[in-house]
């Protein structure tokens, strides 16, 4: 947050107004005077109520003056007790946790009544300790002559006493962040008519409709903090303002879904600092917002639904600092956004725009904003080349344009900006080459994030660079085919992205030792070679996925929770990983080592490592039986063990697992039949694929439980007995349902893993990831299975891919089937299907591979544009069925079930309706199609191409006809 010194003077004035007199008298009085007997025994009394872990208060003991206990203030005339700083003293910083030293600081215990005594109590301060979730006491609303009350994060809870209403005198009143505390009614607030600085953030005032009426009623307050109050009530009128001298306005963190309401710029001549930030606030911002003429901060960020313009007098606060608008939707041009006749420029020293949707060039304009200390448009639709003038802006520290379209080369004005301390410019279409030379003056440079772009890194081998990085982010940029030898002086870093980079480099032996400091490391589809047997990974991410280390498997730190060596020639038994140091506290949540070439068993010792919810081990030499240790792994999401050797039947303990997601044991020699309590226990799974193995016996019914299921794939096995009808109970399958959480990407630190399956789809095996998660397909073919198709399964209404293929399944095709509008591939071939092809089936509009092949369908095609567009051997083996795209031409089959050929009359009458149908759809045909060719011109374009190459295919089919035809007349004549 950054606030001029003027706004700090003001807070601290406003905040601390009512002890100033109170301070002057402590210091100027007779130091001879002493504490007064009965009040000394009333902190006495106090105390003793009190557990006090660091012995913060010993001094208050024996016959000693009161006065000098610690956080005692007294009076030096009167020799009253005024003051009560009982505050821890240590800080509760969440950035580096609760210290041990503020833990142990902390009050608590019971507050005694004996407080009561002290009749010229003005200060009271029992902030950041522990009272154990005890209620405030009522008795603190007869100390009437309490002007400062802190009671933030003390530990109370419970209902706020209405009786605080009664300290008339009360200046400073703050009660944040106990999130058990409550206000069933705010109207005892109206009575604190001294009242300057409220502070109730965390609070929860929903209860509280009339908030805002009550808090007008506050004539004096200039700070209101009400952030995280659950308040959803945020009114559009208010008759009277009259709490006029409000400079601090902090209502973020709630449930407002209104507009902003148009009383707020009514505080034009007060009004400071302006905080919605985190609300579901919606529509446009109003031009009345210019009326803010005092406006030093303004943050409205992380509302969503705030759109449109951004009103262009927002440019006319000359005393704004802070503008914070990101995370909404505003959509227009950015060079809309403002212009230079404004005055913001004079003050303004952060712009955040990011997150949005405004689109256009970065305007020229923005490099006038000479006070500018950080810039962030990330995340918008910017496209064009960066301007140099931004490189005008001398004071700039934070540079952020990440995830826009942006082009071209970085100016040359850009690696003049001396103070820049973070640089991310990531995910465009940037390029050109970079040199050493061009971080010259980069000196404070901290973050450097240029990853996703086209850059060409060519420094000299033994450049020094003159910065200190913290991160570094060059994934996809040209840094080959050497290993950057730079980086070994950056003894700062935390996070390292060199992936993708064409490497094609051993790894120096002192990058391991500078990796055991870095946490986050990405090396991976580079064609980094060597060994790495010896090495011990220490960082908490490591990826090194994609490239060509081999030798055993590397050893591993506790503090490791992710390792990613998947698509290597790592080789040798997983147990030099899984079987060192046992009784080691293990923290790795994800190891993937699939794609490499492990041999051996998976060892018991996986017991382990229970922290792990990914294991993906497939595609490697692994045999023998999955162990029942895998059962210990009870916080498990994703199994994958695909494309192995591994026997014998599933694992019970397996059953454990409750979590599981991802299930793909494909590709192996399990046996046995599948058990009932995947369904019964498993109840989460989203995804189940044991296509390939040796499984036998009926598919369970209790399949039918995993309603969330969206990919089951039992192909290739012996399972027999009938398809379950229940199949409509995967209710995943039927709707497009939003899931509570999103199970397909595992995000960990600056990264994430992206679940795959590999899955036979329109006759080919595709590997799916980033759109896995709008898959929807069930494929039992190559089984033993008998029955009909369940009518059932055509309420699947989303679905994308059936395959029931090579399996003994009889009867006709559903009539509904239809439904499955979304149903992209139907393989149905090789079984004992009959009967006509549902005429439904034309609607599948969306289906782009049919298979109803080697059955015994009869009858006509069903006509639609749809059926007719596959090929013949969608068909074939099918002796009575008949119609396009057949060569059989069909006959009419008459109710005494004769079959004759289709009369003169049918045809005279299909005739004249085909000839009556024929001018509007060459009218509609011609105008649909023509027309739209003659006024767009890439589809013009591209129309033609098509036919150019339709043409070449027909004259290639004519010319194979042609001579088929010549060949068999001749050999009909040689006969």
């Amino acid at each position: 947050m950054i606030m001029d010194k003027s706004i700090e003077v003001v807070v601290l004035l406003l905040s601390f107004l009512s002890i100033a007199a109170f301070n002057f008298i402590l210091c100027s009085g007779d130091p001879k005077v002493v504490c007064i007997e009965r009040e000394r025994q009333a902190l006495l009394s106090f105390k003793k109520g009190l557990t006090d872990p660091s012995n913060r208060l010993s001094s208050w003991a024996g016959d000693e003056d009161c006065c000098t206990w610690t956080g005692v203030g007294c009076n030096n005339i009167t020799g009253h007790v005024v003051e009560l700083n009982l505050g821890n003293p240590y800080s509760d910083s969440y950035d580096s946790g609760e210290s041990e030293a503020y833990v142990r600081s902390k009050l608590g215990g019971d507050i005694n009544p004996s407080l009561l005594e002290l009749k010229h109590l003005n200060y009271l301060d029992l902030s950041l300790n522990d009272f154990g979730g005890t209620p405030i006491p009522d008795f603190f609303g007869l100390l009437r002559g309490l002007r400062y009350l802190n009671l933030t994060k003390a530990g109370f809870s419970g209902r706020i006493p209405h009786q605080l209403g009664n300290l008339s005198s009360l200046r400073y009143l703050s009660l944040t962040k106990d999130f058990d505390l409550y206000v069933d009614d705010l109207g005892w607030l109206s009575h604190l008519s001294s009242l300057k600085y409220l502070d109730m953030s965390g609070i929860d005032l929903h209860k509280s409709v009339d908030w805002l009426q009550v808090v007008n009623m506050l004539p004096s307050l200039s700070e209101l903090h009400l952030s995280y109050c659950r308040l959803y009530n945020f009114p559009q009128s208010l008759g009277y303002v009259n709490f006029t001298s409000l400079a601090v306005l902090d209502l973020s963190q709630n449930l407002f879904n209104y507009t902003i309401p148009n009383w707020l710029f009514n505080l034009s001549h007060s009004l400071l600092h302006l905080d919605l930030s985190y609300n579901f606030l919606q529509g446009q911002i109003s031009d009345a917002i210019g009326n803010l003429k005092s406006l030093q901060f303004l943050d409205l960020s992380q509302n969503l639904y705030i759109e449109g313009r951004i009103p262009s007098n927002i440019w006319n606060l000359c005393n704004l600092h802070v503008l914070d608008l990101s995370l909404n939707n505003f959509s227009r041009e950015i060079g809309s956004v403002g212009n230079l006749s404004g005055c913001i420029g004079k003050s303004l020293e952060s712009l955040d725009l990011s997150s949005n949707q405004l689109t256009g060039h970065i305007p020229i304009w923005l490099g006038h904003l000479q006070y500018l200390k950080h810039l962030n448009l990330h995340s918008n639709s910017l496209y064009g080349s960066i301007p140099s003038s931004l490189g005008n802006i001398s004071s700039l520290i934070d540079f952020k344009l990440s995830y826009n379209q942006l082009n071209g080369t970085l100016p040359e004005s850009l690696w003049q900006l001396s103070h820049l301390e973070v640089l991310e410019i990531g995910s465009n279409f940037l390029g050109g080459i970079i040199t050493d030379t061009h971080f010259t003056k980069l000196s404070k440079l901290k973050t450097l994030d240029m990853s996703l772009n086209s850059f060409v890194f060519k420094v000299n081998s033994n450049w020094i660079p003159p910065f200190q990085l913290v991160y570094i982010g060059m994934g996809s940029c040209i840094l080959g085919p050497r290993f950057p030898s730079w980086i070994r002086m950056q003894s700062s870093l935390f996070y390292l992205d060199f992936s993708e980079a064409r490497i094609s480099d051993t790894v120096p032996s002192w990058f391991w030792l500078l990796a055991s400091h870095i946490s986050d490391i990405n090396l991976s589809n580079n064609q980094i070679h060597g060994e790495i047997s010896n090495i011990m990974l220490k960082s908490q991410t490591i990826d090194l996925s994609s490239n060509f280390f081999k030798g055993r498997l590397p050893h591993l730190s506790p503090n490791v929770t992710v390792l990613r060596l998947s698509k290597n020639s790592i080789s040798g038994p997983l147990s030099s990983l899984l079987c060192e140091k046992m009784n080691e506290q293990k923290n790795l949540e994800i190891l993937d080592l699939s794609e490499n070439l492990l041999s051996g068993e998976l060892p018991q010792c996986l017991m382990y490592w229970q922290s792990l919810t990914l294991l993906d081990l497939g595609s490697n030499n692994l045999f023998g039986k999955i162990p029942s240790s895998v059962g210990s792994l009870t916080f498990l999401t994703s199994l994958h063990l695909r494309n192995n050797s591994f026997f014998g039947d599933l694992p019970p303990s397996l059953q454990n697992c409750t979590y599981l997601e991802f299930i793909d044991l494909g590709e192996n020699k399990l046996s046995g039949n599948i058990p009932i309590w995947i369904g019964e226990k498993i109840t989460n799974l989203k995804a189940l694929r044991l296509r390939s193995n040796i499984f036998n016996g009926n598919i369970p019914l209790q399949i039918c439980h995993l309603t969330s299921l969206l990919v089951l794939d039992l192909a290739n096995n012996l399972l027999s007995g009938a398809i379950p009808h229940c199949l409509d109970n995967i209710s995943m399958m039927a709707t497009r349902q939003i899931l509570d959480h999103d199970p397909f990407d595992h995000s960990y630190g600056y990264g994430d893993y992206e679940e795959n399956l590999i899955l036979i789809t329109k006759g080919r095996e595709s590997e799916y990831k980033r759109i896995l998660r709008f898959v929807r397909s069930i494929d039992l073919s190559s089984n033993n299975l008998s029955g009909v198709i369940p009518s059932e399964i055509s309420s699947l209404s989303t679905f994308n891919f059936l395959n029931l293929s090579h399996n003994h399944l009889e009867g006709k095709i559903p009539e509904k089937i239809g439904g499955m509008k979304l149903l992209e591939s139907l393989d149905l071939s090789r079984n004992h299907l009959s009967g006509e092809i549902p005429q439904s089936m034309s609607n599948l509009t969306f289906l782009d591979h049919l298979n109803l092949s080697y059955n015994n369908f009869s009858g006509r095609i069903p006509l639609g544009t749809q059926l007719q567009s596959f090929s013949a051997l969608s068909y074939i083996g099918n002796l009575e069925l008949c119609g396009t795209p057949l060569l059989t031409i069909c006959t009419k089959n008459e109710e005494s079930g004769g079959v004759t050929p289709v009369s003169d009359n049918d045809e005279e009458s299909e005739m004249i309706w085909f000839y009556i149908s024929m001018g509007p759809g060459f009218v509609v045909g011609f105008w649909g199609v023509c027309g739209v060719l003659f006024f767009k011109k890439t589809w013009r374009y591209a129309y033609f191409r098509f036919l150019e190459d339709k043409i070449d295919q027909l004259y290639v089919t004519a010319v194979i006809k042609l001579a088929w035809l010549k060949r068999k007349l001749k050999n009909q004549v040689g006969g």
